[in-house]
């Protein structure tokens, strides 16, 4: 992987950052149309460039890969939910916070931030492992992750197939499902179709990273940056575990494409789902905001050393 390349694409996505940065601080954004974006971005440009994908393949992937990159990515999965368990406990963080780190260690910002880095990396064939890593993480959130909510917010976190399918079967999920079976066969759709996806898919990158820039000024600067465990936790979370997880997949992940976007995937900062949901159930997640913002400033500069040890 070209690291100047990375780095480009880092710089590229701070910049757009600033711009939604200064337009929030100018009033010609605010919480409104940020989250009218939101939406838009989660609905329809990200499935968009993951479709995106599928249609510019240039070599087919096999179902032996694909099953392949599944194994793998639970596997890392796996182990993200494990070092959940074990980041907050060595930073002796507060009983009750915990589930707020966690989040924080599992859950990366895959749709937001991965999905345009690896298509501007890696190009588009590499979001077919992208798509197979949306897969799991819905449902691994939507299963054990909204469960962990729900029991800290005190309520029952048995919930019936119906709520299990509205959960998971969204649009994210869906979409991923599509663009792998694309992948597989040989199917062409009518060019109006292609046009108006890739058109969409486009608008990704720049839209999702203005929306990041308006949730790094919604955060005063001095809140922000005095938490000293903020930065350890950065530095277990942003570049030991990424790195280490590198490491132990050059042993036995041949495939440079799948590598690749382990290691990205592994490299975003924390996502904001947890976030959301927290909220939605009443839960104080003011730490979970405040490091989700500070992860994605800093990942500016840990990304391109992660992609180093490849």
């Amino acid at each position: 992987m070209d690291i100047t390349l990375v780095i480009s694409q880092m710089c590229v996505m701070l910049i757009i950052i600033l711009i939604g940065y200064v337009m929030f601080h100018k009033n010609k954004l605010n919480d409104v149309s940020s989250s009218h974006i939101s939406g838009l971005v989660v609905n329809i440009c990200n499935p968009a460039t993951i479709l995106c994908s599928a249609f510019d393949k240039k070599e087919a992937i096999t179902i032996s890969e694909l099953m392949g990159a599944l194994s793998v990515t639970v596997l890392a999965y796996a182990a993200l939910m494990l070092a959940g368990m074990v980041v907050p406990r060595l930073l002796r963080i507060k009983q009750e916070d915990r589930y707020m780190y966690h989040f924080l260690t599992v859950y990366g910002n895959v749709g937001f931030l991965g999905i345009p880095l690896v298509s501007a990396v890696l190009g588009g064939n590499a979001l077919a492992y992208v798509s197979i890593n949306c897969v799991v993480y819905n449902l691994l959130f939507y299963t054990a992750g909204v469960s962990l909510i729900k029991k800290r917010a005190g309520e029952k976190s048995a919930a019936g197939i119906k709520e299990f399918l509205v959960k998971t079967v969204n649009i994210g999920t869906v979409s991923s499902l599509l663009t792998i079976l694309l992948y597989l066969v040989d199917f062409d759709l009518p060019a109006v179709i292609l046009d108006t996806v890739t058109y969409a898919g486009r608008a990704t990158t720049f839209l999702s990273m203005i929306v990041l820039g308006v949730s790094v000024a919604r955060i005063p600067v001095r809140e922000l940056f005095c938490h000293k465990k903020d930065y350890l936790f950065i530095a277990l979370r942003m570049l030991l575990l990424p790195i280490g997880g590198v490491l132990l997949l050059k042993l036995f992940v041949k495939d440079p494409l799948l590598l690749g976007t382990l290691a990205l995937l592994l490299a975003v900062p924390s996502g904001n789902l947890p976030l959301m949901c927290s909220r939605e159930h009443g839960l104080s997640a003011d730490a979970l905001a405040r490091i989700i913002v500070l992860t994605t400033l800093v990942s500016v500069v840990t990304i391109p050393v992660v992609v180093l040890f490849l």
